[in-house]
Protein backbone atom coordinates (compact mmCIF):
# COMPACT_ATOMS: atom_id res chain seq x y z
CA UNK A 1 0.00 0.00 0.00
CA UNK A 2 1.17 3.48 -1.08
CA UNK A 3 -0.07 6.66 0.35
CA UNK A 4 0.36 9.92 -1.74
CA UNK A 5 -0.36 13.69 -0.12
CA UNK A 6 -1.28 16.05 -2.01
CA UNK A 7 -0.77 19.77 -0.50
CA UNK A 8 -0.26 23.23 -0.77
CA UNK A 9 1.48 26.38 0.93
CA UNK A 10 -1.61 28.21 0.64
CA UNK A 11 -5.06 28.23 -0.40
CA UNK A 12 -6.80 28.59 -3.21
CA UNK A 13 -4.01 26.83 -5.51
CA UNK A 14 -6.23 24.17 -7.00
CA UNK A 15 -4.97 21.55 -4.93
CA UNK A 16 -8.72 19.31 -4.20
CA UNK A 17 -9.21 19.73 -8.00
CA UNK A 18 -6.32 17.65 -8.81
CA UNK A 19 -6.88 15.07 -5.92
CA UNK A 20 -10.68 14.58 -7.28
CA UNK A 21 -9.66 14.65 -10.53
CA UNK A 22 -7.23 11.61 -9.13
CA UNK A 23 -9.98 10.13 -7.87
CA UNK A 24 -11.22 9.61 -10.98
CA UNK A 25 -8.22 7.89 -12.35
CA UNK A 26 -6.95 5.96 -9.81
CA UNK A 27 -7.70 2.45 -9.28
CA UNK A 28 -8.24 0.22 -5.71
CA UNK A 29 -7.92 3.87 -3.52
CA UNK A 30 -8.94 5.10 -0.64
CA UNK A 31 -9.92 8.64 -0.93
CA UNK A 32 -9.08 10.90 2.47
CA UNK A 33 -9.58 14.32 3.36
CA UNK A 34 -7.08 15.34 5.94
CA UNK A 35 -8.03 19.20 5.67
CA UNK A 36 -10.43 19.27 8.65
CA UNK A 37 -10.34 23.17 9.01
CA UNK A 38 -12.01 23.72 5.26
CA UNK A 39 -12.82 20.32 4.21
CA UNK A 40 -14.34 20.43 0.63
CA UNK A 41 -13.49 17.42 -1.25
CA UNK A 42 -16.90 16.00 -0.46
CA UNK A 43 -18.73 18.89 -2.30
CA UNK A 44 -16.98 17.08 -5.59
CA UNK A 45 -17.04 13.71 -4.98
CA UNK A 46 -20.53 13.57 -2.93
CA UNK A 47 -19.98 11.66 -0.33
CA UNK A 48 -22.53 9.38 1.35
CA UNK A 49 -21.81 8.34 5.10
CA UNK A 50 -22.23 5.42 6.48
CA UNK A 51 -20.54 5.73 9.83
CA UNK A 52 -19.95 8.70 11.89
CA UNK A 53 -18.16 9.24 15.66
CA UNK A 54 -17.47 12.05 17.73
CA UNK A 55 -13.51 13.51 17.90
CA UNK A 56 -12.49 14.52 21.18
CA UNK A 57 -9.11 15.81 20.97
CA UNK A 58 -8.72 17.93 24.29
CA UNK A 59 -10.73 18.98 27.61
CA UNK A 60 -12.46 21.84 28.87
CA UNK A 61 -13.00 23.11 32.36
CA UNK A 62 -15.81 23.82 33.46
CA UNK A 63 -17.12 25.68 37.22
CA UNK A 64 -19.50 23.95 39.24
CA UNK A 65 -21.48 26.28 41.53
CA UNK A 66 -22.32 24.61 44.07
CA UNK A 67 -18.91 24.02 44.90
CA UNK A 68 -17.74 27.44 43.95
CA UNK A 69 -16.97 30.23 46.83
CA UNK A 70 -16.38 33.06 44.34
CA UNK A 71 -12.82 33.18 45.62
CA UNK A 72 -11.48 34.53 42.18
CA UNK A 73 -8.47 32.65 41.70
CA UNK A 74 -9.11 30.86 38.88
CA UNK A 75 -9.45 34.18 37.12
CA UNK A 76 -6.50 35.15 38.51
CA UNK A 77 -4.70 32.75 37.25
CA UNK A 78 -6.18 31.73 33.48
CA UNK A 79 -3.99 33.30 31.07
CA UNK A 80 -6.41 32.87 28.02
CA UNK A 81 -9.05 35.54 29.53
CA UNK A 82 -11.34 32.36 29.67
CA UNK A 83 -12.85 32.94 33.26
CA UNK A 84 -15.66 35.57 32.99
CA UNK A 85 -17.80 37.47 36.00
CA UNK A 86 -20.64 38.50 35.12
CA UNK A 87 -23.41 36.38 37.14
CA UNK A 88 -24.01 34.04 34.77
CA UNK A 89 -22.21 31.42 37.07
CA UNK A 90 -25.10 31.30 39.00
CA UNK A 91 -22.69 29.86 42.04
CA UNK A 92 -25.36 32.10 44.84
CA UNK A 93 -23.48 35.43 44.53
CA UNK A 94 -23.13 38.61 42.39
CA UNK A 95 -20.75 38.42 40.27
CA UNK A 96 -20.34 34.81 40.11
CA UNK A 97 -17.50 33.31 37.76
CA UNK A 98 -18.09 31.07 34.51
CA UNK A 99 -15.70 30.01 31.96
CA UNK A 100 -16.10 30.62 28.30
CA UNK A 101 -16.00 27.50 26.45
CA UNK A 102 -14.62 29.42 23.37
CA UNK A 103 -12.09 30.77 24.99
CA UNK A 104 -10.96 28.02 27.33
CA UNK A 105 -7.83 26.07 25.81
CA UNK A 106 -7.66 23.17 28.32
CA UNK A 107 -4.49 23.66 30.04
CA UNK A 108 -5.82 22.76 33.33
CA UNK A 109 -4.33 25.79 35.79
CA UNK A 110 -7.57 26.50 36.95
CA UNK A 111 -8.57 22.81 37.70
CA UNK A 112 -5.34 22.14 39.54
CA UNK A 113 -5.16 25.70 41.95
CA UNK A 114 -9.29 25.84 42.81
CA UNK A 115 -8.64 25.54 46.72
CA UNK A 116 -12.39 24.19 46.66
CA UNK A 117 -12.23 21.45 44.38
CA UNK A 118 -14.77 23.31 42.51
CA UNK A 119 -13.95 23.05 38.36
CA UNK A 120 -14.54 20.25 36.48
CA UNK A 121 -12.37 18.83 33.79
CA UNK A 122 -14.11 17.07 31.22
CA UNK A 123 -13.28 16.23 27.35
CA UNK A 124 -14.28 18.39 24.73
CA UNK A 125 -15.80 17.43 21.48
CA UNK A 126 -14.09 18.99 18.79
CA UNK A 127 -15.76 18.10 15.91
CA UNK A 128 -16.62 14.43 14.18
CA UNK A 129 -15.22 12.00 11.52
CA UNK A 130 -16.86 10.16 8.89
CA UNK A 131 -16.56 7.12 6.81
CA UNK A 132 -18.46 7.17 3.64
CA UNK A 133 -19.00 5.63 -0.29
CA UNK A 134 -18.35 7.72 -3.14
CA UNK A 135 -18.82 6.78 -6.91
CA UNK A 136 -14.84 5.79 -7.13
CA UNK A 137 -14.59 4.09 -3.26
CA UNK A 138 -14.61 4.76 0.40
CA UNK A 139 -13.51 7.90 1.61
CA UNK A 140 -12.24 9.06 5.06
CA UNK A 141 -13.02 12.37 5.69
CA UNK A 142 -13.43 14.81 9.04
CA UNK A 143 -14.82 18.37 10.26
CA UNK A 144 -13.73 20.60 12.99
CA UNK A 145 -16.38 22.46 15.40
CA UNK A 146 -16.63 26.28 15.15
CA UNK A 147 -13.72 27.74 16.57
CA UNK A 148 -11.91 24.33 17.70
CA UNK A 149 -7.85 24.33 17.13
CA UNK A 150 -7.20 20.18 17.71
CA UNK A 151 -6.76 20.12 14.07
CA UNK A 152 -3.54 17.88 14.29
CA UNK A 153 -4.94 15.51 16.59
CA UNK A 154 -8.11 14.76 14.05
CA UNK A 155 -5.52 14.74 11.47
CA UNK A 156 -3.73 11.98 12.90
CA UNK A 157 -6.91 10.37 13.64
CA UNK A 158 -8.23 10.48 10.26
CA UNK A 159 -5.06 8.93 9.34
CA UNK A 160 -4.88 5.93 11.38
CA UNK A 161 -8.40 5.35 10.26
CA UNK A 162 -7.57 5.38 6.52
CA UNK A 163 -4.92 2.91 6.71
CA UNK A 164 -7.00 0.44 8.78
CA UNK A 165 -9.55 0.23 6.02
CA UNK A 166 -6.86 0.43 3.37
CA UNK A 167 -5.02 -3.12 4.82
CA UNK A 168 -8.54 -4.40 5.92
CA UNK A 169 -9.65 -4.24 2.42
CA UNK A 170 -7.03 -4.52 0.33
CA UNK A 171 -6.71 -1.45 -1.76
CA UNK A 172 -3.40 -0.30 -3.40
CA UNK A 173 -3.24 3.77 -2.60
CA UNK A 174 -4.24 6.11 -0.10
CA UNK A 175 -5.05 9.30 -1.51
CA UNK A 176 -4.83 12.11 1.15
CA UNK A 177 -6.02 15.73 0.03
CA UNK A 178 -3.72 17.66 2.89
CA UNK A 179 -4.27 21.00 4.55
CA UNK A 180 -2.42 24.03 3.08
CA UNK A 181 0.26 25.48 4.46
CA UNK A 182 3.08 24.58 6.99
CA UNK A 183 1.67 24.09 10.41
CA UNK A 184 0.87 20.60 12.71
CA UNK A 185 -1.92 19.67 10.42
CA UNK A 186 0.55 19.58 7.63
CA UNK A 187 2.67 17.86 8.98
CA UNK A 188 0.12 15.35 10.47
CA UNK A 189 -1.14 14.80 6.82
CA UNK A 190 2.49 13.77 5.54
CA UNK A 191 4.49 12.22 8.04
CA UNK A 192 5.78 8.23 6.87
CA UNK A 193 3.59 9.04 3.55
CA UNK A 194 5.64 7.65 0.48
CA UNK A 195 5.41 10.54 -1.73
CA UNK A 196 4.09 13.85 -1.08
CA UNK A 197 2.54 16.42 -4.36
CA UNK A 198 3.05 20.34 -4.22
CA UNK A 199 0.54 21.91 -6.02
CA UNK A 200 1.39 25.70 -6.33
CA UNK A 201 0.57 28.47 -8.75
CA UNK A 202 1.88 31.43 -10.71
CA UNK A 203 1.77 34.43 -8.30
CA UNK A 204 4.59 35.66 -6.12
CA UNK A 205 2.62 34.86 -2.85
CA UNK A 206 2.44 30.90 -3.92
CA UNK A 207 6.22 30.55 -5.12
CA UNK A 208 7.22 32.11 -1.45
CA UNK A 209 4.78 29.86 0.01
CA UNK A 210 6.38 26.50 -2.24
CA UNK A 211 9.91 27.65 -0.77
CA UNK A 212 8.37 27.50 2.38
CA UNK A 213 6.93 24.10 2.30
CA UNK A 214 9.60 22.63 0.73
CA UNK A 215 11.87 23.30 3.38
CA UNK A 216 9.62 21.62 5.48
CA UNK A 217 9.09 18.20 3.51
CA UNK A 218 13.01 18.24 3.12
CA UNK A 219 13.54 18.52 6.79
CA UNK A 220 11.17 15.30 6.92
CA UNK A 221 13.41 13.48 4.23
CA UNK A 222 9.68 12.69 2.18
CA UNK A 223 9.99 12.10 -1.42
CA UNK A 224 8.33 15.21 -2.98
CA UNK A 225 7.71 16.21 -6.31
CA UNK A 226 5.91 19.74 -7.73
CA UNK A 227 3.58 20.68 -10.18
CA UNK A 228 2.26 24.43 -11.24
CA UNK A 229 -1.50 25.34 -11.84
CA UNK A 230 -2.74 27.72 -14.13
CA UNK A 231 0.82 27.86 -15.30
CA UNK A 232 -0.30 29.95 -18.19
CA UNK A 233 -1.32 32.42 -16.37
CA UNK A 234 1.68 33.78 -15.61
CA UNK A 235 4.65 32.05 -17.30
CA UNK A 236 7.37 33.71 -16.32
CA UNK A 237 6.71 32.86 -12.29
CA UNK A 238 6.27 29.83 -13.90
CA UNK A 239 9.52 29.37 -14.99
CA UNK A 240 11.14 31.05 -11.40
CA UNK A 241 9.08 28.21 -9.70
CA UNK A 242 10.35 25.36 -11.58
CA UNK A 243 14.09 26.39 -11.37
CA UNK A 244 13.55 27.28 -7.45
CA UNK A 245 11.85 23.57 -7.36
CA UNK A 246 15.24 22.48 -9.12
CA UNK A 247 17.67 24.33 -6.87
CA UNK A 248 16.10 22.36 -4.11
CA UNK A 249 16.16 19.23 -5.98
CA UNK A 250 12.49 18.81 -6.23
CA UNK A 251 11.10 17.70 -9.69
CA UNK A 252 8.54 19.06 -11.86
CA UNK A 253 5.77 16.86 -12.81
CA UNK A 254 3.50 18.74 -14.37
CA UNK A 255 1.70 21.72 -16.13
CA UNK A 256 -1.97 22.39 -15.48
CA UNK A 257 -3.49 25.40 -17.97
CA UNK A 258 -5.99 27.25 -16.77
CA UNK A 259 -9.87 26.40 -17.56
CA UNK A 260 -12.67 27.71 -16.82
CA UNK A 261 -14.03 24.19 -16.84
CA UNK A 262 -12.86 23.01 -13.48
CA UNK A 263 -15.36 25.63 -12.07
CA UNK A 264 -18.12 24.32 -14.33
CA UNK A 265 -17.12 21.37 -13.29
CA UNK A 266 -17.26 21.59 -9.42
CA UNK A 267 -20.66 23.40 -9.93
CA UNK A 268 -21.80 20.33 -11.21
CA UNK A 269 -20.39 18.19 -8.06
CA UNK A 270 -17.58 16.48 -10.26
CA UNK A 271 -13.82 16.45 -11.40
CA UNK A 272 -12.67 18.15 -14.91
CA UNK A 273 -11.19 14.57 -15.49
CA UNK A 274 -15.39 13.54 -15.80
CA UNK A 275 -16.86 16.85 -17.16
CA UNK A 276 -14.53 17.22 -20.37
CA UNK A 277 -12.33 15.52 -22.07
CA UNK A 278 -10.55 18.72 -23.33
CA UNK A 279 -6.70 19.91 -23.01
CA UNK A 280 -6.84 21.06 -19.19
CA UNK A 281 -7.90 16.70 -18.67
CA UNK A 282 -4.91 15.87 -20.72
CA UNK A 283 -2.53 17.68 -18.76
CA UNK A 284 -4.05 15.88 -15.73
CA UNK A 285 -3.69 12.53 -17.10
CA UNK A 286 -0.22 13.74 -18.05
CA UNK A 287 0.76 14.57 -14.08
CA UNK A 288 -0.95 11.28 -12.83
CA UNK A 289 1.32 9.16 -15.04
CA UNK A 290 4.22 10.99 -13.57
CA UNK A 291 2.86 10.68 -10.32
CA UNK A 292 2.04 6.88 -10.71
CA UNK A 293 5.88 6.07 -11.96
CA UNK A 294 7.38 8.56 -8.80
CA UNK A 295 4.98 6.10 -6.61
CA UNK A 296 6.75 3.12 -8.31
Amino acid sequence: MKELVVVSGKGGTGKTSVVAAFATLAERKLLVDCDVNAADLHLVLDPRIRYWEDFCGGRRARIMPKFCTGCGKCQDLCQFGAVLQDGRGDCGKEGSYWIDPVACKGCGVCVWFCPQKAIAFEDAENGKWFISDTRYGPMVHARLSVAEEDSGKLVSLVREQSRRIARAQGLDLVIIDGPSGIGCPVIASMTGADLVLVVTDPTSVGAYDFGRIAELITHFGIPTVVCINKWDLNAQMTDFIEAEAQRRDIHVVGRIRYDSAVTRAQVMKASVVEYTAGAVTQDIRGLWRHIVYSLG
